[in-house]
């Protein structure tokens, strides 16, 4: 798995969004990104927690016509 830093990074769309954990599937042992929204959302609440495959977490993905990193890493935590 590439070493995913822990801090503040930028989803593709825009928000901000602070990496809490990496953590392992029980039973298939893939490696999990835990982060948490820096944002308040009407739909999820304030400050979600979110999961998502290391794998996904890193990827690229088509934007606007262009290829992008799904998230970007902005800055170190506060």
């Amino acid at each position: 798995m590439q070493k995913i830093k822990y801090g503040i990074f930028r989803h593709y769309k825009g928000n901000l969004y602070k990496v809490i954990g990496i953590g392992r599937h029980s039973e298939t042992h893939e490696d999990y990104v835990v982060y948490q929204a820096l944002y308040d959302s009407e739909q999820f609440g304030n400050k979600a927690i979110w999961v998502r495959p290391a794998a996904l977490f890193t990827e690229t993905v088509s934007f606007e016509g262009t290829i992008v990193p799904r998230f970007t890493f902005v800055k170190d935590s506060e």
